[in-house]
């Protein structure tokens, strides 16, 4: 049997956004908005980073039948589960809360060092929000 597998998404993998028809779309079971606690910054690069820093991000939280629908994330996330320290984006299981801060679940984040956001020349986004139709 299958356990879900939870994934909080802020960029370009939500609903709407370029990479979520192609990578999320097919294998989603439930969507719901959601936050988690971090900073959001925009790349130059044309997507958004999150980081561990204190801070909110406005997200989705999408929920797969399993852990498998992740394989062409972690490919599109540029994230090696083999080689993490080698990856552009880091995957790890943190705390995610509804929209009035209440405790939700624990989902998949990929997160970005913050030196690594520095050196990319990220733009912190204050409002914790990112979407492709107005990055900044």
């Amino acid at each position: 049997m299958n356990t879900p597998c939870h994934l909080f998404v802020y960029g370009t993998l939500k609903p709407g956004e370029r990479a979520f028809e192609p990578f999320c779309a097919p294998h989603l079971v439930a969507s719901q908005q959601a936050l988690a606690m971090g900073r959001l910054y925009h790349l130059p690069l044309g997507y958004p980073a999150m980081t561990r820093e204190a801070g909110w991000v406005q997200g989705v939280l999408l929920t797969f039948p399993s852990a498998a629908c992740l394989q062409p994330i972690d490919a599109f996330e540029d994230y090696d589960p083999d080689r993490p320290a080698a990856s552009e984006y880091q995957r790890d299981r943190h705390p995610v809360f509804t929209p009035q801060r209440q405790p939700l679940c624990t989902a998949w984040i990929y997160t970005m060092t913050r030196d690594r956001v520095i050196a990319l020349d990220g733009q912190w986004l204050p409002d914790g929000y990112w979407t492709d139709a107005n990055p900044r």
